[in-house]
C-alpha cells in the first residue's frame, strides 16, 4: 500500500527488526549450547561455530540496516518531527516510522553486543 509515495507503515515494519534480533540470539545460543553439550572436553575449540554465528550476524546486521536506512529515509521525507500532536494518517506513520527507527537502531546494537561473547570466547568453557 502507498502513501505519499512511498510504502505505509505498519505493526509488520514495526517488529521486523526486533524478530531479527530474537531469531540471532536463539540461532546463536542454541548452536553454541548444542556445540558444547557433551562436555566431555570443555577445552574443546568451537572454530566452526563461530565461524557460522559470524555469518548470521552479518546478515543479521545487513538487515536491519535497511530496515534502518529505509525507516530514516521515510521520517527525514516526513519532516522527522519529535512530537505528535495530531489524530491523523500522516501523524500516525510519522509515529510509525519513527518507532521503527528507535527499534532499529536498538535492534542493531543489540545483536552487536550479543555475538560478543560467543566471538570472543574460543572454547567451551
Amino acid at each position: 500500500m502507498q502513501v505519499f509515495g512511498k510504502t505505509q507503515d505498519n505493526l509488520w515494519t514495526l517488529i521486523a527488526a526486533p524478530t531479527i534480533w530474537g531469531g540471532h540470539f536463539l540461532f546463536s545460543y542454541l548452536l553454541a549450547a548444542y556445540r558444547c553439550a557433551p562436555n566431555a572436553d570443555p577445552f574443546r575449540g568451537i572454530g566452526g561455530t563461530r565461524i557460522a554465528i559470524a555469518v548470521a550476524t552479518l546478515v543479521s546486521l545487513a538487515l536491519i540496516a535497511l530496515i534502518l536506512r529505509r525507516s530514516w529515509r521515510e521520517w527525514r521525507a516526513d519532516g522527522g518531527g519529535f512530537r505528535n500532536s495530531q489524530d491523523t494518517p500522516e501523524a500516525r506513520e510519522r509515529f510509525l516510522e519513527f518507532s521503527t527507527l528507535l527499534l532499529a537502531c536498538l535492534s542493531f546494537a543489540a545483536v552487536a553486543f550479543e555475538t560478543m561473547p560467543i566471538l570472543l570466547i574460543g572454547d567451551c568453557r
